[in-house]
């Protein structure tokens, strides 16, 4: 199944390159756009979607934009997952959009494989913070009690692409490997890191930083497979 997405901006060339940035990602589909916050609550209530990407700013919408808006949608759309894609740089702003719930603030600074992860990862469960994740993931990482500690340098290339947004197989065919063996080494990583679900292994990932570390001193590879 694909996760349908909505998304809103006001910008309509910027709209128009996530969306198809987004349309060539086999497990993603854009079901809607919206250009103000009237159009938005109109696609929320025609069309279901399991994860809503919108900017912070919007100005001339029915239901206003900002904090008052995403409170809005926290209170009408209480099991909506939200992506809040932005150009403000502000630490208030985004704590009190995780106070409201928000479950990922994202900069448009930021590549768009950013945000295909900050979707993957709050479709899953987890939260992504990216603009937090260099200190908070280290503090996560110094307080893990140890774990990641016996992932082989090839386990952790294969969280790090599943929870990127790779299959299996994509993955398998990026490594030159059967697909057999890497859902081993994903089944492996997961058995290690005492994990049993996807959104356990996403939050995992992003709250150490293995989703964005391309190797680590964490990582023993004294049995590369």
């Amino acid at each position: 199944m694909k996760i349908r997405i909505l998304l809103a901006d006001d910008h309509p060339a910027l709209l128009s390159g996530i969306q198809h940035d987004l349309a060539a990602i086999p497990t993603l589909e854009v079901v809607g756009v919206a250009r103000d916050s009237g159009e938005l609550v109109e696609l929320l209530q025609q069309h279901p979607c399991d994860v809503l990407v919108t900017d912070y700013a919007m100005p001339g919408g029915a239901h206003g934009d900002g904090i008052i808006f995403i409170s809005y949608l926290r209170r009408r759309f209480p099991t909506l997952k939200i992506v809040v894609f932005t150009t403000l740089d502000s630490p208030a702003i985004t704590q009190e959009l995780a106070k409201l719930g928000v479950d990922s603030v994202l900069g448009k600074v930021n590549e768009t494989s950013h945000l295909i992860s900050a979707i993957h990862a709050v479709h899953a469960g987890a939260r992504y913070f990216p603009s937090e994740n260099a200190r908070a993931g280290s503090a996560s990482a110094h307080g893990n009690s140890g774990k990641g500690l016996e992932l082989t340098k090839r386990e952790l290339e294969v969280i790090r692409l599943y929870v990127s947004g790779q299959s299996i197989n994509e993955i398998a065919e990026q490594l030159h490997r059967s697909k057999q063996t890497i859902s081993s080494q994903k089944t492996s990583a997961m058995r290690k890191l005492g994990i049993e679900r996807d959104a356990d292994l996403f939050r995992f990932a992003y709250e150490t930083g293995i989703a964005t570390a391309s190797d680590s001193p964490r990582v023993a590879d004294s049995n590369p497979q």
